[in-house]
């Protein structure tokens, strides 16, 4: 080229990445980032063979300083498999909600919310012996209920059969034939009656027929 060279457009810098702004810093699922709070924790050890562990940590609101952690439920991994996925997605819309950062489930320790870890304990517990075809019915039908109702059933189920060992007890084996037996899709639905044509061409009410 001759005379002066071209000129080259300067390229414009590049605005840096302003971190996310969460409503309080968290660990895990949902956990306050303080000194010992009360959460779960599960339990992902190396490899695809080893069993999952789901644990209560009742932090600085246990009542003695001896009991804090109580073991709730040991998964077989491959029940554990067909259900991390699921969750991890349903939990982390619910922090997402609540401007919290989302989580991923690591190998090791992952912290739990107190809340969460109850709703999570319930599906556990429903799949723990069940038949794995029926895992994806327990799962959608996990899905379906209300927060609400989940922590309902851990609070009746954790009162007398939460330990590690009460698979065949009580609201256990209830939970398991609550959620996986059929889905929602299947359940009852009322059958509508025929209508009944009164005088005049009007529908007739059963309550007031002749």
């Amino acid at each position: 080229m001759t005379g002066q060279a071209a000129r080259q457009p300067h390229a414009m810098p590049k605005t840096p990445e302003k971190p996310a702004v969460y409503a309080h810093r968290t660990l895990g699922f949902g956990v306050p980032a303080t000194s010992d709070p009360h959460h779960f924790v599960v339990q992902i050890p190396r490899g695809n063979a080893a069993p999952v562990l789901i644990c209560e940590h009742l932090g600085m609101g246990s009542e003695t300083t001896r009991e804090q952690v109580i073991d709730r439920v040991m998964l077989e991994r491959h029940r554990w498999t067909a259900i991390r996925a699921e969750v991890q997605r349903a939990f982390n819309a619910r922090l997402a909600e609540h401007n919290l950062a989302t989580a991923t489930w690591k190998v090791g320790d992952s912290p739990v919310d107190r809340l969460l870890g109850k709703e999570l304990c319930v599906l556990a517990w429903a799949i723990e012996r069940l038949d794995p075809e029926k895992i994806g019915i327990a799962v959608r039908n996990w899905l379906a209920l209300r927060p609400e109702e989940r922590w309902w059933m851990f609070g009746m189920t954790a009162m007398a059969t939460g330990g590690i060992q009460d698979g065949d007890k009580g609201w256990r084996v209830a939970l398991r034939y609550a959620l996986g037996d059929h889905a929602q899709n299947e359940l009852l639905k009322p059958r509508r009656l025929p209508e009944k044509i009164g005088p005049g061409g009007q529908t007739a009410l059963p309550l007031f027929e002749d």
